[in-house]
Order: structure tokens, then C-alpha cells, then sequence
């Protein structure tokens, strides 16, 4: 009996069986994969799929998230391929769909990434599994937000990328999850990921926070001086990118994080 599945972006698959033989060409969902219980599954995986760190040995690498090779693709005859609307381009979706039942997901928000791992829980007969995920994910939300309730609002700045400088603004999963840790971002009025030029603008007074991403831009302490020069009252902290951005099974580790980052940037107001 065929067994017909949406995926995130309204887009209909039709699955005679269980999908066996999985692509994944997002690395969040590649760890939310193994996550479930799939590692033996996944026959392909994307340069970026870094978690676990083994995968990469035992899996066949079949390019990146923007640029892959759809030939090494075909030759592992998966039975689906996994992308994402951001990570991945409108033209890999549609090469992909050429092969096989191609499943995308799209995520802006915590109740997205729950609906994703149901949907994936779905597909591959792993629905106990993913909804201890869920659960997991759930409880540390809600410790979370009684954590942070009476927390004061810090206004933020977060770069993802350097030459040229670019920002997460409005519209990304990221400015969500700034929203959620009470960092006001003072680029929000922009729309996703806008290039912009560093000046000393009264604008830059006002940030209390410059989170620089480690992905996908690898920004490091060496980085932080340059950036300091413009924002003079800022406190300027290395972010670990995969907390902000990753969505799946990465969320139950990612709220211990923000308690902590929370807590030395109360350190730092403290001085």
C-alpha cells in the first residue's frame, strides 16, 4: 500500500515502502538521523555532515550543501534524499527529485524543527524515537523560557561571515532563536542575511552583545579585536554556530548553551 507524505513545503511523496538507502544533504539532519537510530541507513552525506565525527569515514561524501555531484548521487540508489530549502538550492532539489522522493524541509521556528522530526519519525517507521526527541526538546524549551523570563533584553549583533561582513537578520531560524534568549538583534529590520559595512554609527554604540558565529564562517578569538574597534560597548563573544542554527536533535543540547552564554554575559554587565 503506497503511503503518501507532505513535506515542509506542501510538496507530496509517494512511498511504497520504508525508505532504506537515505542521502542527506543537510548536516543537522544528518545528525537528527543518526539520532533516530538510522546511522546504518545513510549512504551519502555532504562534506559539512561533521556530527558524528566518524560519518564522514564511513559514508559516501557526495559534495556540499550548495554545489553536489549528482551522478555520485544516482550511483548509491538511495530510496530518499533529505534537503532543506536554505541549505540547499531550488536546482539540487529539483536534480534530486529526478532520482527519487526527495523530502525538504524549511524551519524558521522551534515548533518547525518538532514538526520535522515527526514527519521524519514518519518516514523512516522511527515515530517512538522521535518522539523522545521531542519531548527532550520540549522540556528544555520550557526550562528555558522560565529561565530567561526575567532576564533584561541585550541588543545583538551576529555574524555569520566576514569579506564581505554579513549579519543574520529577520526571517532566519537564528534570529528566532536570538528572540528566544532575549537578544534584541539590531539588524532585524533587514531581511535574512544582508552584507553590511562596519562603522562607528550610533546604531553600534547601542549593542551590548557581538556574537560571532563559528559557522559558516569559522570566526576564532584572532577575529574579535577587529570587530571590538566598532562596537566600543559591546562584549564580543565566539557563538557556537551549530546551537543557533542547527534544528533537530541538536536542540536538546543547544538550551544548556544559551543558560550558559546568558549567564557570562551577566558577568560581563556586571564589570
Amino acid at each position: 500500500m503506497t503511503k503518501q507524505i507532505q513535506d515542509q513545503l506542501q510538496r507530496k511523496l509517494q512511498l511504497k515502502t520504508t525508505p532504506r538507502r537515505i542521502v542527506s544533504l543537510v548536516p543537522s539532519q544528518t545528525e537528527l538521523l543518526v539520532d533516530l537510530g538510522l546511522e546504518a541507513n545513510i549512504v551519502g552525506v555532504t562534506k559539512f555532515c561533521v556530527h558524528p565525527v566518524h560519518l564522514k569515514k564511513t559514508k559516501a561524501i557526495v559534495g556540499g550543501t550548495k554545489q553536489i555531484h549528482i551522478d555520485k548521487i544516482r550511483s548509491l540508489n538511495p530510496d530518499i534524499i533529505l534537503c532543506n530549502k536554505e541549505e540547499n538550492t531550488k536546482e539540487i532539489v529539483e536534480a534530486c527529485a529526478q532520482i527519487c522522493n526527495t523530502h525538504v524541509s524549511d524551519i524558521f521556528t522551534i515548533e518547525d524543527s518538532l514538526e520535522l522530526i515527526h514527519q521524519y519519525g514518519t518516514l523512516f517507521n522511527k515515530n517512538e524515537d522521535a518522539q523522545k526527541i521531542v519531548n527532550h526538546i520540549k522540556k528544555e524549551t520550557d526550562d528555558f523560557k522560565t529561565f530567561i523570563q526575567k532576564k533584561p533584553t541585550l541588543k545583538v549583533a551576529y555574524f555569520i561571515w566576514k569579506n564581505p561582513w554579513m549579519v543574520a537578520a529577520n526571517n532566519t531560524f537564528i534570529n528566532y532563536l536570538l528572540e528566544l534568549n532575549h537578544l534584541k538583534n539590531v539588524y532585524e529590520t533587514q531581511n535574512r542575511y544582508p552584507e553590511i559595512e562596519l562603522h562607528n554609527t550610533a546604531i553600534n554604540k547601542e549593542v551590548d552583545v557581538v556574537l560571532l558565529s563559528t559557522e559558516p564562517f569559522p570566526f576564532n578569538h584572532s577575529h574579535k579585536k577587529e570587530v571590538q574597534a566598532f562596537y566600543p560597548n559591546a562584549k564580543v563573544v565566539i557563538a557556537d554556530g551549530e546551537m543557533f542554527s542547527w534544528y533537530g536533535s541538536r536542540l536538546t543540547k543547544a538550551f544548556a548553551y544559551f543558560k550558559n552564554l546568558r549567564l557570562n554575559l551577566e558577568a560581563f554587565q556586571a564589570l
